[in-house]
């Protein structure tokens, strides 16, 4: 019987487990490709024996920190927070899939202007960068090239798009615009307009822009330009890219925001014009933000499973820095029918 006084190894518990070394070694660093059966079964007998990772003892085996660093890019919010409550979900779920691989999560703010993408460069303060938010994709991009090119291992939430630097988990953003266009062309609505940018400069908005003229061009119709208001993801450019919009003239029946939050600006602009939502403008968004069930008219909406995204982009990297090779992932996206569109 195996005296309790002396620590457990990880070769005890690959005996234990019947199974090598290196699988319990995977198992510990959260590897994807250890099956559900054997994870368990590792699992139960790491709690069975009380075993503890020596860390020192495992970076310097593996040239690793055993902590990966989360980089958010600030936003404008209303608040002292700068960070869009879009990635809030998928912070937490960041969080707790860091936690299960046995992995510190390093947060840090940064603004695009900062050479950020500098900072990482022969250090060791973490094994690979995980990047919410950027802002202007066109002058992100060059300093991804320089991720690439300096050796840094890292992913992002953002387009998935051919020949981009690196790899990226995203959403399918041109589904979720038709989803959005088909559900208000289902409505009848044929004259719609768009708010947020419709250029390479913002390619994921511009995705869910070309989605819904998609479907308007299914029926003989398109977005047309006088109904295209750039805006960013905050409330008070969807506050006021509504107003232009209606000072702009013309005709429109029904909205779809590239965001939730542009298109809870938007409901306030509609409001203080004297427009009934959904009765004379229908609303559509995108995200389905915790907010969007509360705005008034509740929201419809395109969902964006950030709980699934965050869990990707953690798996995503520790395969990264495991040697393995990896590739940009896109996840679907859904509608969510609420009052703001009438249905």
């Amino acid at each position: 019987m195996r005296n309790k006084r002396l620590k457990a190894t990880s070769l005890d518990i690959a005996h234990r487990a019947g199974v090598s070394q290196a699988t319990v070694s995977r198992v510990l660093s959260g590897s994807p490709l250890v099956n559900a059966e054997t994870r368990k079964r590792v699992e139960a007998l790491v709690r069975e024996l009380n075993y503890k990772v020596d860390r020192n003892a495992s970076s310097l085996r593996t040239q690793r920190s055993g902590t990966l660093a989360l980089l958010l890019f600030e936003d404008p919010t209303p608040d002292e927070s700068h960070i869009n409550p879009f990635f809030l979900s998928m912070l937490g779920s960041i969080t707790r899939a860091c936690a299960r691989a046995g992995q510190d999560l390093l947060i840090s703010f940064q603004q695009l202007s900062d050479d950020w993408h500098a900072d990482y460069e022969d250090s060791m303060k973490a094994d690979g960068l995980i990047l919410l938010g950027y802002g202007d994709y066109l002058a992100y991009e060059g300093k991804l090239e320089k991720l690439v090119a300096q050796g840094t291992r890292f992913v992002r939430w953002g387009a998935v798009l051919p020949g981009q630097p690196g790899v990226s988990i995203g959403c399918d953003n041109f589904h979720g615009g038709r989803l959005a266009g088909e559900h208000l062309v289902g409505l009848g609505h044929r004259r719609i307009a768009f708010l947020g940018g419709a250029s390479s400069h913002c390619p994921e908005f511009f995705d869910r822009f070309r989605g819904c003229d998609a479907a308007l061009r299914e029926v003989g119709g398109a977005m047309e330009a006088i109904l295209q208001v750039d805006a960013e993801s905050f409330e008070e450019d969807g506050y006021a890219a509504a107003r232009e919009l209606l000072a702009r003239g013309g005709r429109f029946e029904a909205v779809f925001a590239a965001s939730d939050l542009i298109a809870i600006g938007a409901l306030r602009a509609f409001a203080e014009a004297g427009l009934r939502v959904p009765e004379d403008v229908a609303v559509v968004g995108f995200d389905d933000i915790p907010m969007a069930r509360f705005a008034s008219p509740p929201l419809t909406t395109v969902f964006q499973d950030t709980k699934r995204a965050g869990e990707l982009l953690v798996e995503t990297l520790l395969r990264q820095v495991q040697g393995e090779a990896t590739d940009s992932i896109t996840l679907p996206a859904s509608l969510v029918v609420r009052r703001s569109s009438g249905a």
